[in-house]
């Protein structure tokens, strides 16, 4: 085998490896030493694998994402593709999940950190407003163009977006806690997260809306009317 040559796919192989969560390796005891150095050069190909697909879809969307061109990419054979991905569905899933410490646990991170709805709605503004890579944009836009062919695809960016959005709500609960308030946060949170969605898709076609102002204005007449009695 030979070592990736693109430079592209050697910097998304870091981050795949960070996504894979694998706690780090003891020293094997005796007789241990050669199959723990297999299992990690394993662990190695398949994010190198996952790093490949990225680059793919990121360059070239979903025309040309087959294992092949992906094992090619990557400099591996498409048997070793297949060694760990069972087929072309599970390397594009495994591509949902990698990404998810680019957009989904930041915001987890910035909902849940210290401080109360004030500081912690500024952190999730200042991250909704930093501008995504085009790399990340474009993996996405091919994401959802597989996922309408691929019942598999679907579920798993479907659940990726659910906790996507379970943050905006857990925002909002953060929110009605402080006020003692018994209302639902969840319409709330979900209002936003639609928002946020549309309004990317806005901002991609048009640079000139101003996405702070947009958000900080809904986030602030949400707050507000989440403050109202019912019936008012």
């Amino acid at each position: 085998m030979r070592p990736c040559r693109s430079p592209a796919v050697v910097t998304v192989a870091a981050m795949a490896t960070q996504a894979t969560g694998a706690a780090p390796r003891t020293a094997p005891g005796p007789g241990g030493t050669g199959r723990a150095r297999a299992s990690a050069k394993g662990e190695q190909t398949r994010a190198r694998l996952i790093a490949a697909a990225r680059t793919l879809l990121a360059g070239d969307g979903a025309g040309r994402f087959t294992t092949r061109n992906v094992a090619a990419l990557c400099g591996v054979s498409h048997g070793m593709c297949h060694y760990h991905f069972a087929d072309r569905t599970d390397l594009i899933v495994a591509v949902v999940e990698d990404i998810r410490p680019e957009w989904i646990t930041p915001l987890e991170e910035a909902v849940a950190g210290p401080g109360g709805y004030a500081e912690r709605s500024e952190r999730v503004l200042a991250l909704l407003t930093r501008p995504e890579s085009p790399d990340l944009a474009r993996l996405h836009a091919a994401l959802h163009w597989l996922a309408l062919n691929d019942e598999r695809v679907r579920a798993s960016l479907e659940a990726e977006y659910a906790r996507w959005r379970s943050s905006f709500v857990g925002l909002f609960r953060c929110l009605l806690d402080e006020r003692g308030d018994g209302a639902d946060p969840v319409p709330l949170g979900e209002a936003f997260a639609a928002a946020v969605d549309g309004l990317a898709a806005i901002g991609s076609l048009d640079g000139t809306v101003d996405a702070e102002r947009v958000l900080r204005t809904l986030l602030d007449s949400l707050s507000s009317a989440a403050a109202r009695p019912s019936g008012a």
